[in-house]
């Protein structure tokens, strides 16, 4: 079988060196690289199946490395570790197109179960229904879940892969509530305080994306969840 192979940007020696050799146990591929330059540099060489970015790095932070490598590859995880927990570095990772944030100091069997649980939602989503070609009238808008793309009256936009998850599944419970457990264990992996706010911070793009038609509304439900209508 084939090695997962993990791309890790960690500038701390030691830090770095531990998750290297704790993962490769586990029978990970490692690529470790210590600046967020030598990663990207990695990412376009190694083609990996998995990020692991600290934030702080030399050179190159974390959150930009993030985004230059989501604006090239819209499905790969990206996992940061940060010593940081501000809810705002915590929403510019989810905004940069994180899937999941560990806050340091860390257990290796936290992140390798987080890693786990990424890696197999993404090979779910890419050999299902998830993958198949669909439009999605939304009042006036249409929505393609496979590029990624909203159009407006012949103008489209490109949503960044969690923005599309979140609005696909808002989708197929049109008119039901979205529960918001469910929503944040498939998208963000766990249903934490944090991720939570970042599903709010997401919804709040949505209606802004989707305010051209006063028809279509994302209504709370409040202690239950979301609700995508039509009216």
């Amino acid at each position: 079988m084939k090695k997962v192979k993990v791309l890790l940007a960690e500038d701390e020696p030691m830090i770095g060196k531990l998750i290297k050799e704790a993962l490769e146990l586990r029978d990970f591929d490692v690529i470790w690289t210590t600046d967020g330059l030598k990663a990207y540099s990695a990412f376009r060489m190694e083609k990996p199946d998995i990020c692991v970015f600290d934030v702080m790095m030399p050179h190159k932070d974390g959150f930009t490395l993030g985004k230059e490598i989501r604006d090239l590859d819209l499905q790969i995880p990206i996992i940061f570790l940060t010593a940081r927990s501000a809810i705002g570095d915590l929403a510019n990772g989810f905004a940069v197109g994180a899937n999941d944030y560990i806050k340091k100091p860390f257990s290796m069997e936290e992140l390798i179960i987080r890693m786990n649980a990424l890696i197999s939602r993404v090979n779910f989503e890419g050999s299902s229904k998830w993958s198949a070609l669909e439009n999605y009238q939304i009042g006036k808008y249409v929505f393609n879940f496979t590029d990624l793309s909203l159009t407006w009256e012949g103008e489209s936009q490109t949503l960044s892969y969690k923005e599309a998850q979140l609005l696909k599944m808002l989708l197929d419970h049109q008119n039901l509530i979205l529960d918001r457990k469910i929503a944040l264990d498939h998208i963000w992996g766990n249903d934490s305080y944090f991720n939570s706010r970042s599903m709010d911070v997401f919804i709040s793009k949505l209606r802004k994306f989707l305010e051209k038609d006063p028809q279509v509304k994302i209504i709370n439900i409040r202690s239950k969840g979301f609700k995508l209508v039509q009216l």
